[in-house]
């Protein structure tokens, strides 16, 4: 087994051979040792090449650093179809986002992918040209000669300067109300309305640092980070799966409904108990539940839907069920467009509540609810963009959200995102202040 050091000069070395002067698309592997020093975000995160993608699965058994791109694309059908013209590579990945209006995104194929899988590692080096594979192989070795080794992860050492709430509480309480109303007419079944807090600090944030400190207090969820450029951003901590796909078998589900957590075992399992049982928010969860089999069942076999169950975070409960199912067609691009955004990040019916947040929310999602994953033509997996964040030099924007139905009382609703926003909040307020 090789360290990564080792690793890049083996391929340094194929990068020296002879490679035809014309179009072609080319994959090489070699395995590289794990110890305990071997993390591939501060691997990905010491090198001043862009753009940067980390992705760590929620149960960890799979974690992945993409770095450099070799073809991007604006769009997951441009991903999807560029993989199917090459169905000699069933198992190459395009790693990256989809917008939270799913027909934007920011994918790429990567010229160096580290991947983890359980207690193996390897590193993937790509070529790619519509021209000449030996031009691309003398690209490839100049990338990999400006590489550098590992260095620690940065600290979060930050002095907040300012906080403000896009919307702030007053304004947040009408647009609840607002919508409380329209959902009494019967405009609405559900929307989702988020909030945006704009943090400023004293020195630049540090978005590996900040994924880091992230990573190991927000357990149970899927972590995500795409460095665009040294200074700008996107990361996340999120619980909830969009999909899963392995061929043709299909897995989703719904998480929504929520109640706060504990550090105390008990008390923590007392309020999972109210949440299973809590009106309210068993309605939402089979809101999104039927919402996703209703979008789903002309692409797919039966649908079976598990038993609800709570998942534990750090500050909050959720209320979750799980889906699965087989698609008649392996087709991502469909997934997406029939998945995203879901019931618990948009609401119901989905237009008219995509149009209600686009009309009334005092700031553009952009990422946020979006999704964060990969696809290849074997399997494809992707997270909700949700407990995220946007790092812009000295700023930091974080995102929560909060499921309005009947019922719902502003202020209630306020605390729900003020809980949630906290996952990452604390990281940051908490740091040096």
């Amino acid at each position: 087994m090789n360290s990564v050091a080792v690793a890049l000069q083996q391929m340094q070395q194929e990068l020296a051979g002879e490679f035809a002067d014309k179009p072609g698309l080319q994959r090489l592997c070699v395995p590289v040792t794990l110890s305990d020093a071997s993390d591939p975000l501060a691997w990905l995160t010491a090198q001043s090449r862009y753009p940067q993608f980390y992705w760590q699965q929620r149960n960890g058994n799979e974690e992945v650093a993409a770095l450099g791109a070799l073809l991007s694309f604006s769009a997951l059908e441009d991903a999807q179809a560029f993989l199917q013209s090459h169905p000699e590579q069933p198992f190459l990945r395009v790693w990256g986002l989809n917008a939270f209006d799913p027909s934007h995104g920011f994918l790429f194929l990567s010229r160096l992918e580290w991947r983890r899988v359980g207690g193996e590692a390897f590193l993937w080096r790509h070529l790619y040209s519509e021209t000449s594979l030996k031009q691309d192989a003398l690209a490839a070795a100049a990338f990999i000669e400006q590489l550098l080794p590992a260095k620690l992860l940065p600290q979060l050492n930050l002095k907040c300067l300012g906080e403000s709430h896009l919307p702030e509480q007053p304004e947040w309480n009408r647009l609840v109300d607002q919508a409380v109303g329209a959902i009494s007419q019967k405009a609405l079944d559900k929307v989702v309305l988020a909030r945006a807090t704009d943090l400023a600090f004293s020195s630049p944030v540090s978005a590996a640092g900040f994924m880091a400190a992230s990573r190991r207090v927000n357990l149970n969820c899927y972590h995500f980070l795409m460095a665009f450029d040294a200074k700008n951003a996107f990361l996340g901590s999120s619980p909830e799966r969009l999909w899963r796909r392995i061929d043709d078998a299909l897995r989703t589900e719904a998480l929504a409904g929520t109640v706060a957590n504990h550090p105390d075992d008990a008390q923590a399992a007392t309020l999972g108990q109210w949440l299973l049982k809590d009106d309210k928010n068993q309605r939402e969860n089979m809101l999104v539940v039927e919402d996703i089999c209703q979008r789903l069942q002309a692409a797919v076999g039966a649908l079976d839907v598990l038993p609800p169950q709570v998942m534990r975070l750090r500050k909050v409960q959720h209320l979750r069920r799980c889906i699965w199912t087989q698609l008649k067609r392996q087709d991502d691009a469909l997934c997406l467009k029939q998945l995203q955004p879901t019931a618990a990040v948009a609401g119901l019916p989905r237009e008219l509540a995509r149009a209600f947040i686009a009309a009334n929310e005092p700031f553009a999602r952009e990422w946020y609810a979006g999704s964060a994953g990969y696809l290849s033509r074997h399997q494809t997996e992707f997270c909700v963009a949700l407990r995220s964040a946007k790092v812009s030099h000295t700023g930091v924007r974080l995102y929560a959200g909060a499921g309005i139905v009947a019922g719902s009382v502003a202020a209630e609703e306020w605390q729900e995102i003020e809980n949630k926003a906290a996952g990452l909040k604390t990281l940051l307020i908490g740091s040096g202040n």
